[in-house]
């Protein structure tokens, strides 16, 4: 096989090489993607009054290190000549960019269990060690090129803080799991707190109002802020030090570019095969940098504040004390047994031995991360001191110029009595060592509550409150009840209050001589309650028994709101064709009659043994059939039949006492959500129980006034 002449070799180069650019540009749109997650979470710890910025959009996971691995391509390409400047900012800006990715998605292991968390550090580790060797490989290889080579001092202390971070990084990931622990055992103590508290205040769910309702869900809400793992990372001494450095090597990155755009064309220099895409990369990676550097910043000033507070100076007695949960996992893993199965005794002797080996110096490098993270942060309280005295200064002169009104309270003055500041610093959890959070901290976190209830207010369900107005006696339907009318087979499916809500209102809609102002309202009102009953049910049925029929309601729903048909039966049309109210049920009960006869008819397995295992169509249907039937025994006995319009009002009060039946659980929802026991998940149940209450105030007063009303009636009638 003859080989190429130099002409067809230089033209089959060109060719491969054509792309490259294109390939550069598929890098600069990775980065670019990584700038707009972080910027997102920018984004929304600004709009959350989280000034410490979570990590939601940016977190370490399979996508965002997929990437920044292409984000890495030009620092890991042993083969390409990078000479020129933009080359070289390139190669830089890369190096920095996933420093500063490291800064910012250190507070996502809070969110993550112990598996992911490894998973993670190693599939991170392995990325970090493949560009440090490929760094590494590049500078020794050229190393008598150095003299002339621009900006390698700045690559070699950027590859240099890819290590430092990740180092930093992993100890944080090795702390979580223990801190969780910890928080979790303080969670419960100050429950227990709670709970008592709540018991000798006689707060059942049935006598809970609205303003009790605020102060548990503040209490609670202070508890979940407060041991929110990624908030205890934040507030780390390692997550400041990761700060300090992305401040730094931002800064590295500035004056690089600076330096470069001074002594030529910063932006058009280019020698290497990515030629212009050189300059796209630059861009998109500076832009990272820049927005990245903003949330591991305020981490770290944050932790500053706490530590600068009256009780943080007096601790620093005992600064340099390495707390239990730093190294905690690392001594339980050298404690344990190996998890491998190996008879030999000697063996198993040698791997044992070995594995202590390694995680004593695990351990030793754990507490020097931890010492070094502790003496970063004095060294920062005390250059940020004067600092942030003059801006407290400054402060108290603003406040007292431009208010001279009474102290403003964390909590206001409920029905029992005024609460102050001291109620809640109760219930901040803390870790081991860890400052007092200062009470401008606290105030911000219960301000955070209050402004959740009130967005909630104005998202409140006004159809849904007018509907309410007509409740008669919703008591009996507290309790799903057994119908008159027995069901179609035996046994028969329970019953559920969404499913017989769809059933009511189908019916009414199906009624002939109502206007349409009428009926619009009404399924306006009972689409609005019946995202409240879906909600009550979904967590008072936790076992999943009524799923099926739920599920049944959901799907009957959407064929009544969106299509007013139930079946393949046009219920707009049935009521302009149908004389009367009796030729309506008669036909729909007819219907559902057969729809049940024809399933028994055509199954003969196990299912129709079960009525849980019932499809949709025939659940609906059976249910539908026996309400009917109650409704027609009830006109055929009556000696005045109702008209069809008092026949429609007649089931919009039912409906009513249906939805208030059911709505009487809120006040147990909203406690069932603030008791949540994960603590992942805790922070984000508490608010959505605080938003539940801002919207569902005006339908709580509303029963307890129609509740009171009935009750004194019923006296009124016995005496």
């Amino acid at each position: 096989m003859s080989l190429p002449s130099n002409k067809n070799g230089g033209d089959m180069q060109r060719q491969i090489e054509a792309p490259i650019p294109w390939i550069g540009m598929y890098v600069a749109a990775a980065s670019f993607v990584c700038s707009l997650a972080m910027t997102a979470d920018l984004f929304h710890g600004y709009r959350t009054k989280k000034l410490w910025f979570p990590s939601k959009y940016f977190s370490i996971n399979a996508a965002t290190l997929s990437l920044l691995q292409v984000a890495m391509k030009l620092p890991v390409d042993l083969t390409t000549y990078m000479w020129a400047v933009t080359d070289r900012l390139a190669k830089v800006s890369s190096l920095i960019l996933v420093s500063t990715a490291m800064g910012n998605f250190m507070t996502s292991f809070g969110s993550m269990n112990i598996k992911e968390i490894l998973l993670n550090v190693t599939a991170l580790g392995i990325l970090v060690i493949t560009v440090i060797v490929n760094v590494c490989i590049q500078i020794i290889q050229t190393r008598h090129f150095l003299g002339t080579r621009e900006l390698y001092a700045e690559e070699i202390i950027a590859s240099f803080s890819i290590l430092l971070l990740f180092v930093i990084l992993s100890a944080s990931a090795i702390m979580v799991p223990t801190a969780k622990r910890y928080l979790e055992m303080k969670y419960q103590e100050k429950l227990k707190l709670a709970s008592e508290e709540e018991l000798e205040q006689s707060m059942e769910f049935e006598n809970l109002t609205t303003e009790k309702l605020r102060v548990m869900i503040r209490k609670y809400w202070v508890m979940a802020e407060t041991s929110s793992p990624q908030f205890v990372i934040a507030r780390s001494v390692t997550c400041s030090t990761s700060g300090v450095i992305c401040l730094l090597i931002a800064f590295i990155l500035a004056q690089a570019q600076a330096r470069m755009a001074r002594n030529g064309k910063i932006l058009s220099e280019t020698a290497s095969n990515y030629a212009w895409s050189t300059s796209w990369i630059v861009l998109a990676q500076s832009s990272g940098v820049l927005v990245g550097t903003v949330a591991p910043a305020f981490r770290w000033l944050t932790a500053v504040n706490f530590a600068y507070s009256g009780k943080g100076l007096m601790s620093y007695k005992n600064a340099f004390k390495i707390e239990t949960y730093w190294t905690q996992m690392l001594m339980e893993w050298k404690e344990s047994s190996l998890p491998l199965e190996i008879r030999d005794r000697k063996w198993r002797k040698v791997l044992h031995d070995a594995k202590g080996l390694i995680l004593n110096f695990a351990i030793r490098v754990q507490m020097l991360i931890v010492l070094f993270s502790k003496l970063v942060q004095l060294i920062s309280v005390c250059f940020m001191s004067r600092i942030i005295l003059c801006f407290h200064c400054i402060k108290r002169l603003k406040n007292r110029s431009t208010s001279g009104a009474s102290d403003i309270h964390v909590i206001s003055e409920s029905e029992s009595g005024v609460n102050t500041e001291q109620d809640l610093t109760r219930y901040v959890l803390l870790l081991e060592g860890e400052v007092a959070q200062p009470p401008k901290t606290l105030k911000n976190i219960c301000n955070k509550v209050d402004k959740m209830i009130e967005i909630g207010k104005k998202q409140q369900p006004k159809n849904l409150e007018t509907l309410l107005l007509k409740v008669d006696n919703f008591s009996s339907w507290t309790e799903m009840y057994d119908y008159e009318e027995p069901s179609l087979h035996s046994p028969e499916p329970p019953n559920c209050w969404s499913l017989q809500l769809v059933i009511l209102t189908a019916i009414a809609i199906a009624l002939p001589n109502v206007p349409i102002q009428s009926t619009s309202p009404l399924l306006t009102s009972v689409n609005e309650g019946l995202f409240y009953v879906k909600l009550i049910e979904k967590i008072l049925d936790r076992n999943g028994v009524r799923l099926n029929i739920r599920n049944a309601a959901d799907a009957m729903w959407v064929d009544v709101e969106l299509y007013k048909k139930w079946q393949h039966i046009d219920l707009s049309e049935m009521s302009r064709k149908c004389r009367n109210t009796k030729e309506v049920l008669q036909k729909l009960s007819v219907e559902a009659g057969n729809i049940v006869k024809e399933f028994e008819t055509n199954v003969k397995d196990c299912r129709i043994k079960n009525p849980l295992n019932w499809p949709v169509k025939v659940i609906s249907a059976n249910s539908i059939y026996r309400q009917i039937k109650g409704n027609n025994l009830l006109l055929h006995e009556s000696e005045d039949p109702l008209t069809d319009e008092g026949f429609f009002n007649q089931l919009s009060t039912r409906i009513a006492d249906v939805l208030a039946a059911c709505l009487t659980n809120l006040t147990h929802i909203i406690t069932m959500k603030c008791h949540q026991n994960s603590i992942e998940e805790r922070e984000k149940n508490v608010h959505q129980a605080a938003l539940l209450l801002g919207e569902t105030e005006g339908i709580l007063h509303i029963l307890q006034q129609r509740k009171g009303q009935i009750l004194d009636l019923r006296n009124q009638h016995i005496h």
